[in-house]
């Protein structure tokens, strides 16, 4: 009798030492905590003697997405983006690109022209596409709380104002740079 009553009395210990809860059922996956959304807006003028590019130095990780887009108007547009400039002044095609590419430590936003001779622009076009260009530099997580493997797209990068609502961008808070 004493051997069962010692089995039910380690059994209960046992059951209830298992069943023991301390209430640390909330686990977080997914977050990134080393990025948050930044934006800054970078302005300056292509050339040849900074070779069509304007070069903004960031900071961010490997994993991380940076969004670009351009200023047209009151509205901004992403990049890359083909610009047809007017066919009326010159029949044969003239088009040009706004390209970027970045690392962890510059975001280079160029102009992509190979069959295309940029020194042949004239006044008003090296006004309108080139002089005084302002860019929108965006870092953004690349899944924040991996919401794209869960619930789809997530948001529309090409869409400017998307982006600012769905990571909740504060515009008023954007650093303006000259670059070259």
């Amino acid at each position: 009798m004493k051997k069962i009553l010692l089995f039910l009395f380690l059994g209960a210990v046992g059951f209830t030492a298992y069943s023991c809860d301390n209430d640390d059922d909330v686990v977080v996956q997914g977050q990134d905590n080393d990025t948050f959304p930044v934006m800054a807006d970078a302005t300056g003028t292509f050339n040849a003697g900074n070779s069509y590019a304007l070069i903004k130095d960031i900071n961010i990780q490997q994993t991380d997405v940076v969004l670009v887009y351009r200023k047209d108007g009151n509205a901004w547009q992403q990049i890359p983006k083909t610009m047809y400039l007017d066919p009326a002044t010159n029949p044969a095609a003239r088009k040009f690109d706004y390209n970027f590419v970045f690392d962890s430590k510059e975001v280079e936003v160029r102009i992509d022209d190979p069959n295309f001779n940029l020194a042949s622009l004239s006044t008003a076009e090296v006004n309108a596409y080139l002089a005084n260009q302002t860019f929108r530099i965006v870092l953004v997580p690349a899944d924040p709380a991996n919401k794209t493997g869960k619930t789809g797209a997530g948001v529309d990068y090409s869409d400017y104002n998307a982006v600012v609502k769905y990571y909740n961008l504060d515009e008023t808070k954007v650093q303006t740079f000259k670059v070259n």
